[in-house]
């Protein structure tokens, strides 16, 4: 999108409109000092009709910039959100600051935010919401209102704040006009203050399931293989934010039966599934991966999921609970399906064990949707592609982000998942008692679809941009 589509308000202007008398006058502040203001308005409305109006709710004197109707909408649907369902307007941080916590929170579910930060810097404090995956700059916040809100946050989250040098953690019950949700939040000193991030978590996965989540449909059926065998492990691997999380969830909905005996340790338990018994870990308690599951033996589980392996301990136990009969899920940090599998022999798990215990290893990756309503399509040229990547097809045309009041001007609308499942059948056992860590043409002969590939057939059917998968088809 060019920039002359919309235009470009710094936030400290955009805090003087709520997002409601945005819209019904269609304006859009220009600039403000002590006595006046100045503002974009639709060239269609009559700024003489209005001007009394506007003068009386502000308190200033007003001046009018007419632009045309449709840069005043892109620019309202860019920086003035709007839920569909209620309208929700801007709040100042003036007055009670718990009523700006509580509608600061509000909207950041109704805007489908997965974090809030507050960030304190030398001369302004502002806070960011992160959406579909992108920081979205929301509030700018006077450096003397900042201290408050942060107390008031650390009140709610059961933290101390009279400390302000070390880092904190907590967490926040949310209930306001029916949401009901935990938030978790971190308390980090910087130079300039404390930075807070508060990671808003879904309570309900009723509504996750495998089908709907991004799998293609022979990786699905390969997934479903190594989930339903009695024994062994399954591992998500992936970077923080890649979904890693949601597949396990909707896994455990899937698994999840009167007859069978679930537990959980997790940081944080993000969601709630009736019928499964979930534990918080508590490390500065002693409560960890490892030792939680080591109780989880004596528990008489089933199916036991770590919210992550991290080190030599929790693996080695992960490992003894595959083989003393329970099925484990479980995620890990690492870049493909296959490198989880040198990545456990590097944290010490002997080779013939993990071949062994092993049922499948997926790797999973986030992809940001193109917006069906204004995405625009252009001829495509392969030089496009990063150097050394080989198309499976050639591709004629590729889509590209325009903008619109559905997507909030940002191009992208929803994202899906993509993955790479390989199974550790019999051939891959010995792959990896063998520790023979170039696998690439086995699993091309296996038919096993990488990241690449199923991110590839996302942008040929004109669903993302190049943009959006080029760092995947850079890792092929």
């Amino acid at each position: 999108m060019s920039e002359t589509e919309y235009i470009t308000v710094p936030t400290e202007l955009l805090q003087l409109l709520s997002t409601e008398q945005a819209w019904h006058y269609h304006i859009v502040p220009k600039s403000a000092d002590n006595g006046s203001l100045t503002l974009y308005i639709d060239e269609n409305n009559d700024p003489a009709a209005v001007m009394g109006e506007l003068e009386m709710l502000f308190g200033k004197s007003i001046a009018f910039e007419p632009v045309s109707s449709d840069k005043i909408n892109r620019t309202l649907g860019k920086y003035y959100r709007r839920d569909h369902q209620s309208e929700k307007a801007l709040f100042s941080i003036s007055g009670k600051k718990d009523d700006f916590l509580v509608a600061l929170i509000g909207e950041a579910k109704n805007l489908k935010s997965s974090d809030i930060h507050l960030e304190a810097y030398e001369d302004r404090c502002r806070i960011r919401f992160r959406i579909d995956g992108m920081m979205v700059e929301r509030y700018i916040i006077n450096k003397e209102d900042y201290p408050g809100l942060v107390n008031k946050i650390k009140i709610k989250a059961n933290m101390d704040i009279a400390e302000r040098r070390l880092p904190q953690d907590g967490r926040i019950y949310f209930e306001d006009h029916g949401n009901k949700f935990d938030i978790r939040v971190s308390v980090l000193p910087s130079l300039h203050g404390e930075k807070v991030v508060m990671r808003l978590l879904s309570n309900d996965a009723t509504d996750i399931e495998l089908s709907s989540l991004g799998f293609a449909p022979g990786d699905l059926e390969r997934y479903l293989e190594g989930v339903r065998k009695p024994n062994g492990i399954v591992l998500i691997s992936g970077p923080t934010g890649s979904g890693k999380t949601t597949t396990l969830y909707a896994t455990l909905k899937l698994l999840n039966k009167e007859t069978i005996n679930i537990l959980t340790i997790e940081d944080p338990i993000e969601y709630t599934l009736e019928g499964i018994n979930q534990v918080q870990l508590r490390e500065s308690i002693g409560l960890t991966f490892a030792s939680a599951l080591r109780t989880f033996l004596r528990q008489d589980p089933d199916i036991i999921m770590l919210g992550e392996i991290r080190d030599k301990e929790t693996a080695s136990m992960a490992i003894r609970a595959a083989l003393t009969g329970h099925l484990v899920l479980s995620t890990i940090h690492t870049n493909s399906a296959w490198g989880t599998i040198s990545r456990l022999i590097d944290m010490g798990v002997p080779p013939f064990l993990l071949a062994n215990t092993m049922n499948t290893s997926t790797a999973q990756r986030l992809v940001r949707l193109l917006c069906p309503s204004c995405k625009t399509r252009e001829t495509f040229d392969s030089n496009d592609y990063p150097s050394g990547f080989v198309a499976p097809q050639a591709v004629k045309h590729q889509y590209f982000p325009a903008g619109c009041d559905h997507c909030f001007y940002t191009g992208y609308k929803g994202r899906t998942a993509i993955y790479e499942i390989i199974p550790i059948d019999r051939k891959f056992s010995e792959y990896i008692k063998n520790n023979k860590f170039d696998v690439s043409n086995e699993l091309k002969a296996e038919g096993i679809r990488t990241l690449a590939e199923n991110a590839f057939d996302i942008f040929a059917q004109g669903n993302t941009s190049l943009e959006e998968i080029y760092p995947i088809l850079l890792n092929q």
